[in-house]
């Protein structure tokens, strides 16, 4: 899995000094500084803000969607890899950037993505960065992938008012889901571990995510 050709070393010496904030601020894991110091931020943005791409802060892309702070994107993939996954489902593919992350450290990475034009662009991102791994469609991510269940570990990039059980039932017995839960004021990043009988939960901090939709948006 190479990075596109024709990335300038400027983008590259960004890259690295958003990792070293990284560090600072507590993500210790040196495979997923490793993937954050190779995967393009500013590819998977409008090129109207790509200047902006290696601050550690949330950028808007379209349909009123963001792509996400590298310190979030960092920490959610730290949790994920902890026991090793090797299929993950990530439900909001958005600008493609998390999946790509996920691509550098997990064979197989599942997106769904509920509008047609983000999973269409995302899709192109990939090839154009050389990352083969990442496989996409257009769905209700409460729906989640089921001919491709159980995963090792799902990952959702959006906040739904309570964890999806749906989603749960998806994963393997020991599997892991990261996601935000809560509403427009006040959301908090959840560990979910299934478990035999059910599940349990972990909070890690508070975040702040587009709402988690239901339905399925073409355009």
């Amino acid at each position: 899995m190479n990075t596109a050709s024709g990335i300038g070393m400027t983008s590259q010496r960004t890259r690295n000094r958003m990792v070293e904030r990284l560090r600072e601020k507590g993500i210790s894991d040196e495979d997923v500084l490793n993937a954050m110091s190779i995967v393009p931020r500013h590819i998977f943005m409008d090129e109207a803000l790509a200047h902006k791409a290696y601050e550690d802060t949330a950028l808007p892309i379209k349909f009123g969607q963001t792509i996400s702070q590298p310190w979030v994107v960092a920490k959610m993939t730290e949790i994920l890899i902890e026991n090793q996954p090797e299929k993950v489902l990530e439900i909001g593919t958005g600008s493609g950037y998390q999946a790509a992350v996920l691509s550098r450290l997990i064979k197989q990475v599942f997106s769904v993505e509920r509008i047609d034009e983000l999973t269409k662009v995302a899709r192109k991102r990939f090839i154009q960065v050389g990352y083969r791994n990442i496989r996409t469609k257009t769905g209700d991510g409460f729906d989640g992938w089921q001919s491709e269940a159980p995963f090792d570990a799902i990952i959702v990039t959006a906040a739904p008012p309570q964890i999806p059980e749906k989603l749960v039932s998806q994963l393997k017995e020991n599997g892991v889901m990261i996601l935000p839960v809560g509403d427009d004021k006040k959301q908090n990043l959840i560990k979910v571990t299934k478990t035999a009988n059910g599940y349990t939960e972990e909070t890690i901090s508070a975040v702040m995510f587009v709402p988690f939709l239901q339905g399925t948006v073409r355009k």
